[in-house]
């Protein structure tokens, strides 16, 4: 892909997010699209949204599971942007129509009190950068069809890194715990939809250690030359499969000791 072909697909997906109509595959517009394609689109996304005005406020990790790697033929993780418009309240009603095809995930959230980065990071240092972690849920959203119709091809690791690794949003809980206070490959959730218990997952499912995710995310962005700065909010990855949110859907995440969190959809 040529930097034109990076902008046009930026724009294109900035236009679906604000018309809420989806854009076809680009793995089907452009086949040889690798990851650094999918990378340099998302950073056409990220400098047309600075320029509109908006902040970075953290990071999502995705694709730390196994299960969704292999649904993707792929054995890495992926990463994408939080921005200012993106952070609900806990127990917040998301508007009607904010999103196309909104869906959720249960995470285990990391808020730095300093900035870390570089390719050497190790988890200790990553430990030492965290203000605290709290129980979250991040909203999906898929500016790209899933499906195309034509060909019965479904969307690639590209399609989805293009798209800002699909995120959307981001609900925190008000419960804060020191990094250290539990092991968190043991902090789970059991996620509801309307009162019915859906998906449910334990913190050892992100890469066998949370953490880990955040050592990954630091790493990779050492290489192109980018850092998690301090008051960053980390979504270190899903332990459970994306729940789909229909208008309607109340979604609570209970992660016993650690807290809750909920986010309605109107």
């Amino acid at each position: 892909m040529t930097p034109a072909d990076h902008a046009t697909a930026a724009a294109d997906l900035l236009r679906a997010e604000e018309t809420g109509k989806q854009i076809g595959l680009l793995s089907l517009r452009h086949p040889e699209m690798g990851l650094d394609d999918a990378y340099e689109v998302q950073n056409a996304i990220y400098r047309a949204k600075i320029a509109q005005g908006r902040k970075v406020v953290g990071w999502k990790i995705g694709l730390t599971s196994k299960a969704m790697q292999s649904a993707l033929n792929i054995d890495i993780p992926d990463s994408g942007i939080l921005f200012d418009d993106m952070v609900f309240e806990n127990t917040a009603i998301v508007p009607k129509d904010r999103f196309i095809q909104p869906r959720v995930e249960a995470e285990i959230a990391f808020v730095m009190k300093s900035a870390i980065g570089g390719a050497n990071l190790t988890r200790q240092d990553v430990l030492a950068a965290v203000e605290y972690v709290a129980p979250s849920i991040e909203i999906l959203d898929t500016r790209i069809l899933r499906v195309d119709a034509d060909t019965g091809k479904t969307r690639n690791v590209c399609d989805t890194i293009s798209d800002n690794a699909a995120n959307a949003g981001v609900v925190l809980g008000t419960q804060r715990h020191a990094v250290d206070a539990f092991d968190l490959r043991w902090v789970g959730a059991i996620t509801s939809r309307n009162g019915e218990v859906e998906e449910t997952g334990l913190g050892a499912g992100v890469l066998n250690d949370p953490v880990q995710s955040v050592v990954w995310l630091a790493r990779r962005m050492a290489q192109y030359g980018q850092r998690i700065e301090a008051g960053h909010i980390i979504l270190s990855g899903s332990f459970i499969r994306p729940i789909e949110c229909p208008a309607g859907s109340k979604i609570f995440a209970d992660f016993g000791p650690f807290g809750d969190v909920a986010i309605s959809f109107a």
